[in-house]
């Protein structure tokens, strides 16, 4: 189901997930780490696209299918949510790494294919990549990188809270921040570790949200979804602003040992969610990114 005003999921965040953190020591904590740029692969495999069409109603995002029907190896070495796959693309100055969008394989399972969310920066790699067409050929990493979000260091939370936001490029990083995430609810996260998952997903606008057609999914398996639109259009009644703003009013953590969170997105969102997570006493080892 498209949103088109404040939806009903709005509501969905219900007390017992909003009162989760009571005040702690911590005041603040300190910045975040600057990610570490991946490095380039030494080995190289060459696919087809098997899908590439917008994936938002401005098309500024894309969905990428690529077709590893005959790489077993590299559709085997994706083990975790929040990997990402190289990109070397012809006439580009260097390759991108994408945030696999599918989830990992399961044991005999049939997936050929990984998918990826990618955003259309004219002038970029990703651009090229969003203007090829299906059975193009593009080279690849012959594995994926990245270690991916750590969920057992989570493993015990009772409440999980999930950020995502942003797209762009950053250390030739193409990144949308709901990509990762994504392939963490198909992975079985939510049902295998029946934990209570709030997603705070912050876009622009309506017109530049991804994924819409899966929330209702989504909410199937136990994900609690809180849109907020930083530019929304006059008729939008939800959460606006910014993630971190809306999570600082929102939030009471009561027992932050029960608690575990998965941030993906722009580095300032990254930064301002984790000082107020561990002012609030929780520890950074139950904060994760996927770099």
């Amino acid at each position: 189901m498209l949103l088109r005003s404040a939806p009903r999921r709005l509501h969905l965040l219900r007390p017992h997930h909003l009162r989760l953190l009571s005040a702690a020591a911590l005041a603040s904590a300190a910045p975040t780490p600057a990610p570490v740029p991946p490095q380039a692969p030494t080995e190289w495999a060459e696919a087809p696209l098997a899908a590439v069409r917008p994936a938002t109603a401005d098309a500024s995002l894309y969905h990428v299918s690529l077709d590893l029907s005959a790489h077993g190896d590299l559709l085997a070495s994706h083990a975790a949510a929040g990997q990402f796959l190289p990109f070397r693309l012809p006439a580009a100055p260097y390759p991108i790494f994408l945030a696999i969008a599918s989830p990992p394989p399961s044991p005999g399972s049939s997936a050929a294919a990984f998918d990826f969310l990618v955003k259309r920066l004219p002038g970029t790699p990703s651009a090229r990549l969003c203007d090829l067409r299906p059975g193009d050929l593009v080279q690849v990493g012959a594995s994926v990188v990245g270690r991916g979000f750590e969920v057992a260091r989570i493993a015990d939370a009772r409440d999980v809270l999930v950020f995502a936001t942003g797209s762009g490029i950053s250390l030739s990083v193409a990144f949308v921040g709901c990509s990762p995430i994504r392939s963490l609810i198909e992975s079985g996260f939510v049902e295998n570790n029946k934990t209570g998952v709030s997603l705070f997903y912050g876009v622009r606008n309506l017109q530049r949200m991804a994924y819409q057609e899966r929330f209702d999914d989504w909410e199937a398996k136990g994900v609690k979804i809180v849109p907020v639109l930083s530019r929304p259009d006059g008729q939008w009644t939800g959460e606006r602003g910014y993630v971190q703003n809306v999570f600082s009013r929102m939030k009471d953590i009561l027992n932050p040992s029960s608690v575990g969170a998965i941030l993906c997105g722009h580095k300032q969102m990254t930064e301002e969610i984790t000082r107020i997570l561990v002012a609030d006493g929780l520890s950074k080892d139950r904060i994760l990114t996927n770099f």
